[in-house]
């Protein structure tokens, strides 16, 4: 809310092959089995062995953990993920004392201890209302938006509140694109991205992408908390985005989606955001995340990934 304020098809390996094979893996190993292992990567070997790049789907990729001051695609979107089913909606989260700009937990790498510790005190009643400007307790929605961009472009946490993201909500769009990394996009376009993040008057949140019928894959701080939502139809009828919304929740958080199960948003949130774009020169993208469908980005991140537990 507003502050006031390696999937390779059949081939055929031939004699020739496992020699070069042979000396490639000497060359990586060494003869001395103390020397050091120095990695090679896939598409490197696999030109060395057939003569051409065998390509890998982003989809049958193991990605990586979360981490700071990586400034791509895949870690923009893996670092929003990381509060998700275990932050409260709290008015002021993120901001500080002063109401001014960042506070300490937005300026702090990871998700804070007292979120988590706070979120599972709390039940299916639970009243953003009644924990306003608990600031330490868990994020509002620029609060959130604030806290991931810091996680994703610096790499050393702070205690000072103008080296933060945190900015009104309604105003975060603009902001990005006044600091030159990206672009506005009219949300007439109808075309919605992973990692694009959209200001609406009262709120901000990151898209993870579209569906088949033009309704978009949510992740925000709204109340009860951090989550991921679907937009629904301009008819007002369920759609796909949220069924996705719905799957993710229950399958992965389901203590979390026990207590609460709502994962719908209104369609206006597709009528009256302004979209943010990342430019290529800001925020890299060497797999394409940016033109998967929103169900391809959560099966990824999701289905491939090797959480911390």
């Amino acid at each position: 809310m507003e502050k006031h304020r390696l999937k390779i098809n059949k081939i055929t390996i031939k004699p020739y092959h496992m020699i070069i094979l042979c000396c490639v893996v000497l060359g990586m190993t060494g003869c001395d089995s103390k020397e050091t292992f120095i990695p090679v990567e896939r598409e490197s070997l696999s030109m060395v062995l057939f003569g051409e790049s065998v390509q890998e789907s982003i989809s049958q990729k193991e990605t990586t953990l979360p981490s700071p001051g990586n400034i791509s695609m895949e870690n923009l979107l893996l670092t929003a993920l990381e509060p998700v089913g275990r932050t409260m909606y709290v008015w002021g989260g993120g901001w500080n004392e002063e109401d001014t700009g960042a506070g300490i937990p937005a300026l702090s790498f990871g998700v804070s201890a007292a979120w988590g510790e706070f979120a599972k005190k709390q039940d299916s009643t639970y009243n953003y209302k009644e924990t306003e400007y608990q600031i330490n307790d868990g994020l509002d929605c620029s609060g959130y938006i604030g806290w991931l961009i810091y996680n994703v472009f610096e790499t050393k946490e702070s205690t000072v509140s103008t080296d933060g993201y945190v900015f009104p909500s309604s105003q975060m769009a603009e902001k990005f694109a006044e600091e030159g990394w990206g672009e506005c996009i009219s949300a007439s376009a109808g075309v919605w991205k992973p990692g694009d993040i959209c200001s609406m008057p009262g709120h901000v949140w990151l898209s993870l992408g579209m569906c088949e019928d033009g309704s978009v894959v949510v992740l925000h701080a709204s109340p009860p908390g951090v989550r991921l939502c679907g937009t629904r139809l301009a008819n007002g009828e369920k759609s796909e985005a949220v069924q996705l919304a719905e799957e993710y929740m229950e399958k992965h958080y389901p203590e979390w989606y026990a207590k609460y199960p709502a994962c719908d948003v209104s369609y206006n949130y597709l009528t009256k955001s302004k979209v943010f774009r990342w430019s290529a020169e800001t925020m890299t993208d060497a797999d394409d995340w940016k033109n998967l469908s929103a169900e391809d980005v959560l099966k990824t991140l999701y289905e491939n990934t090797k959480w911390e537990k």
